[in-house]
């Protein structure tokens, strides 16, 4: 890609398709999505694309119409570069809250498995979830989901995946998932059960999923971490991340 804007744009799109909303609605560059029963952030506005101030105001409008007749708040994912200059202070000034300061972070797929930590667990990887993955990801980031909505999000997935595991005897304790999207892999899904960090199972998943965008010819990898989990920006540092860009999200009231 050219400028950071086109990347940052790019990736965050790819973002979206490696999330699926159950309900997509396009209106001039910018994605309305819906996603009831999941995590709320694969539900927001991806307002990309120039807009001018008359434009501006009649865009978000429009958005506002499509979450309201859906009983749900609007939310706008907000990713410097990505989106129109304007539009947070717009959004500050009709009252939206700001919320969840996130990065998003790349590397090359070489860095990684150069950092790569080699340690005693088992990892295994398969192109689908199956219960083991899905249970482990659920107990650490599932509160409030609705299961069935989760499964049905990562079966919308169209794109190549890995689905890693990492054992401690016959019990998963960790586990990650990767979808490569046009030279690049996105990390999602990375989960750790308590009795099992700090001995460098969440490093394992991820050197797993190298291992797996390498032997595909994926050259890139990203992900997307909040600000305040100190011990994943940690994590994503040690093994060759670096932040592209910060972003954060707006949300009706």
């Amino acid at each position: 890609m050219g400028s950071g804007s086109e990347l940052v744009r790019g990736l965050q799109e790819r973002a979206a398709s490696a999330l699926p909303a159950e309900h997509v609605e396009e209106v001039e560059g910018w994605r309305l999505r819906r996603s009831p029963g999941c995590a709320w952030w694969t539900g927001t506005v991806l307002p990309h694309g120039p807009a001018g101030p008359d434009e501006l105001a009649y865009r978000v409008a429009r958005a506002e119409r499509f979450y309201t007749g859906r009983g749900a708040a609007a939310r706008f994912q907000i990713s410097p570069g990505a989106c129109p200059e304007t539009l947070d202070t717009e959004l500050a000034d009709r009252g939206y809250r700001r919320l969840s300061s996130m990065s998003l972070q790349v590397a090359s797929t070489a860095r990684v498995l150069e950092k790569a930590y080699v340690g005693s667990l088992r990892v295994r990887l398969a192109d689908r979830p199956d219960r083991a993955w899905f249970d482990t990801w659920h107990a650490v980031h599932g509160h409030g989901r609705e299961t069935r909505a989760e499964w049905d999000l990562l079966g919308r997935v169209r794109l190549p995946c890995a689905y890693a595991c990492a054992m401690i005897g016959d019990d998963v304790v960790a586990v990650g998932r990767a979808v490569a999207d046009t030279g690049w892999a996105g990390v999602f899904g990375m989960a750790t059960l308590a009795q099992a960090r700090g001995k460098g199972a969440a490093r394992e998943v991820l050197a797993a999923l190298a291992r797996w965008a390498g032997a595909n010819e994926v050259g890139r990898m990203y992900l997307q971490v909040e600000c305040a989990n100190v011990p994943a920006v940690q994590l994503y540092e040690r093994t060759g991340f670096r932040e592209l860009c910060a972003y954060h999200y707006r949300t009706a009231d």
